[in-house]
């Protein structure tokens, strides 16, 4: 009878030969032992590679409620960034302290590219101007992706409230003891940031509401808790075609194709007043350059989708796609534009 020898391993081969001799003593054998133990098994060393990823599920961390601009625009994309990754991709809505708990749970995460975040510029770059101890830095503590895209905003209303336009609300806000309050995202987001400037140019005492995510804030706008709520246009377009919300004004530097009906901020009698507002994907800081620039590479075939441009654009998004060192500079440029503007607004929120 033939006896097959059984395939061994380089590992294993080293170790029958130290094992060969009939001169190791036990020490020996109990060191090589060791070294077998230790010795990572050559596929789980190709499965941790970069050329390797992913190899299971991706989450994505939105960190603000369901249903608002963030997180209607994480899941316009996951669906096709699984299908090109070959992975399913989990959105996982982790909101509070305006956004901070969520960033925080990624900038702390694994470097491996598998837990990833929707990352939104009012938490990112307006929030940590406006607190004496910032909880992070983006261009430190987050590794950028890439920009989904941008924008605009829109003061919106209760059917109820009894101005329609921001002339109206101007002139309201004339009269003895006119208080007027407002809903956002949170505190330090950008649609907050929107209102504090809008209220400095114009005088008009707007209150602001904080809430954790611009889809809670809608809700109450909607119920009349709240009589208006400053946010992105994905969040409220429904509402608006609906009639349920009416839209006062727009930030855009012209009247966009989805509400070609409601007037800019700028043709409604503030000057400059042109705004708006960004979301990216970002992965934890020391992330593999090769898994940052695949995950890029996979994001821009996404945006360049028709069904997924479709769905950003019903969200009012333009989409964007730049590379890591393009959306790096940006953040840099945006934090040097935003940084005066938060302390003329003499924005404070500890």
């Amino acid at each position: 009878m033939t006896t097959r020898t059984p395939l061994h391993p380089p590992e294993s081969l080293a170790i029958e030969r130290l094992f060969s001799g009939s001169r190791l003593k036990g020490c020996s054998i109990v060191l090589a032992l060791l070294f077998l133990a230790i010795t990572p098994p050559r596929l789980a060393l190709a499965q941790n590679t970069p050329a390797s990823f992913p190899n299971k599920p991706l989450k994505i961390i939105v960190p603000y409620s369901p249903g608002g601009f963030a997180d209607s625009g994480a899941r316009a994309i996951s669906e096709a960034l699984g299908t090109r990754l070959g992975q399913s991709i989990v959105i996982e809505n982790k909101p509070g302290a305006s956004g901070v708990i969520g960033t925080l749970a990624v900038s702390s995460a694994a470097p491996d590219g598998y837990t990833l975040l929707l990352g939104f510029d009012g938490t990112l770059i307006t929030y940590p101007m406006m607190v004496s101890k910032p909880p992070f830095n983006v261009l430190k503590d987050l590794a950028a992706v890439t920009k989904i895209g941008d924008s605009a905003m829109v003061l919106a209303a209760h059917p109820g409230f009894e101005a329609k336009s921001i002339a109206q609300l101007i002139d309201l806000s004339k009269q003895k003891d006119a208080h007027f309050p407002f809903g956002s995202s949170g505190l330090g987001s950008t649609p907050h940031l929107a209102g504090e400037l809008f209220k400095s140019r114009t005088n008009v005492n707007m209150e602001h509401i904080a809430y954790k995510g611009g889809g809670q804030a809608t809700i109450d706008a909607l119920g009349g808790q709240i009589p208006m709520v400053f946010t992105t246009l994905a969040t409220v377009q429904q509402y608006i075609k609906t009639g349920k919300l009416n839209a006062i004004g727009v930030t855009s530097a012209k009247r966009l194709a989805t509400l070609p009906d409601t007037p800019t901020f700028v043709e409604s009698g503030v000057p400059g007043f042109v705004l708006s507002t960004w979301i990216g994907i970002f992965a934890p800081p020391s992330t593999p350059k090769a898994i940052v620039d695949k995950l890029q590479t996979e994001m821009v075939k996404v945006l360049q989708n028709p069904t997924v441009k479709e769905r950003l654009a019903v969200l009012g998004i333009e989409p964007s796609g730049n590379t890591p060192e393009q959306f790096s500079e940006q953040i840099a440029s945006d934090i040097a534009t935003w940084g005066p503007i938060v302390k003329k607004a003499n924005i404070n929120l500890d």
